[in-house]
């Protein structure tokens, strides 16, 4: 049962294929493959956009804490100045506080800024990737039109296309057809010449159209003969032959 499963599976498999294989269009397939490289450009770029953004929000928040820190240290000098050491040191630990905070933000804006550079070379090299595709692209779409516009008239010219073969063989069946119907109305007309036929547009009957060749035959005879009569002997003169009386004269 195993085995076959397999086997079906592989006859499936390979009528797949063959069936995909003619409904494939190549210049299809290139246009959707660029039209996938493109996207996957965009998210790229939009991804970039992204990270700009991030690292820009960092900076504007570093540069308020930087503010701040620099507030505060005012403030403590002017706390210790009024003789409030506890009001000093309390703005000196928001400051400490506030300039730990910076390095982590320092750091976080470093790390978006190496992700930055890496992400526009990376579009970098997907742009040349995709102006280097669309190029030879289109030179694969020409050869494969041209390739194909040639098969086509190589089959029209030789008459091994799937048209140009039914046409041939419409041809020879008219051919064949004509020249039946030819050698049918030959024969038709031989026999009926030969009297083997009965012509029914003629209402006579056989022994009504001897009778009446005979008498035609007769006819011509006796007029043959009176003609001899009112004529007479003629001498053909000497150099000259006698010329035979052309039919229907």
């Amino acid at each position: 049962m195993a085995g076959l499963w397999q086997r079906f599976t592989l006859i499936f498999k390979s009528k797949a294929s063959r069936a995909l294989d003619r409904a494939e269009n190549p210049n299809e397939t290139l246009d959707y493959s660029y039209e996938q490289m493109l996207q996957q450009l965009q998210n790229v770029k939009r991804g970039v956009a992204d990270v700009v953004t991030a690292k820009k929000r960092l900076e504007l928040q570093t540069q308020s804490i930087e503010q701040n820190v620099v507030k505060l240290e005012t403030q403590a000098r002017q706390a210790l100045a009024a003789g409030r050491e506890d009001l000093a040191r309390q703005a000196l630990e928001r400051k400490a506080a506030a300039q730990q905070q910076l390095q982590g933000l320092d750091g976080q804006v470093h790390g978006l800024a190496d992700q930055q550079e890496k992400l526009i070379a990376s579009q970098q090299q997907l742009e040349t990737r995709i102006e280097s595709f669309r190029s030879e692209k289109e030179v694969i779409k020409a050869q494969y039109s041209a390739a194909q516009a040639q098969v086509k008239i190589g089959e029209a010219a030789t008459g091994i296309g799937r048209g140009m073969a039914d046409t041939g063989m419409a041809i020879q069946r008219a051919r064949d057809k004509t020249e039946e119907l030819q050698a049918r109305a030959g024969a038709i007309e031989e026999l009926t010449a030969a009297g083997a036929l009965e012509d029914f547009s003629d209402s006579r009957t056989q022994l009504d159209r001897e009778l009446a060749q005979v008498s035609a035959t007769s006819q011509v005879d006796d007029e043959l003969a009176k003609l001899k009569a009112e004529v007479g002997p003629t001498e053909v003169s000497s150099g000259e032959q006698a010329k035979e009386i052309e039919p229907g004269s």
